[in-house]
């Protein structure tokens, strides 16, 4: 039997809830083992009042053992996510070993200032475009998959997202199966 894919998303105060939750769930009924970790503890506080218990801190994961590292956006929770350095190491340290990064929102910032997507077409949050260096802006696109780097400008893009990573980490098959499932295709 083949070992799932792991996910590590880290979660920071101000997470966007829609995002967080759609990224989590979408991945976990693909079958992909996904940790959630707390910047500060286990008890994360979402932008819009919710709050999610996460399964570990982020200092007690290692981030090694991950074949990929998503981030969910929102407000503060990206400015959390770029002002921590453990999240930014975690980064560069995913990319150099040649494993997968993935961002939503306005996160793909965090991505431009740990410094992984340089020369790299991706997508954001409306107005977060100035934020990405000098990374290849598609702001018009929902989802751009380029090499190794997934991301998705928000809310709204969400589930696309979501089963986009399905498709990266399982399949065209597994992320068309689980479309239908949840409705998500026409």
């Amino acid at each position: 039997m083949k070992t799932p894919a792991r996910v590590l998303v880290p979660l920071a105060d101000g997470f966007e809830e829609i995002e967080a939750v759609t990224i989590i769930d979408t991945l976990r009924r693909a079958g992909v083992a996904v940790t959630t970790a707390g910047l500060r503890s286990t008890s994360v506080d979402g932008a819009h009042g919710i709050a999610l218990k996460a399964d570990a801190t982020f200092d007690r994961v290692d981030v090694g053992s991950f074949d990929m590292l998503v981030l969910p956006g929102g407000m503060p929770g990206t400015s959390n996510l770029a002002e921590d350095e453990r999240v930014l190491d975690a980064l560069r340290q995913t990319q150099k070993s040649g494993k997968r990064i993935a961002a939503i929102c306005a996160a793909p910032t965090v991505l431009a200032k740990a410094g992984v997507i340089a020369k790299t077409p991706v997508t954001c949050y409306p107005g977060c475009e100035s934020k990405l260096g000098d990374a290849v802006v598609r702001s018009t696109e929902r989802v751009v998959r380029s090499g190794k780097v997934i991301t998705s400008r928000g809310p709204g893009t969400a589930l696309e997202f979501s089963l986009a990573l399905v498709d990266e980490l399982c399949g065209p098959e597994k992320a068309k199966e689980l479309g239908r499932a949840m409705i998500a295709h026409a």
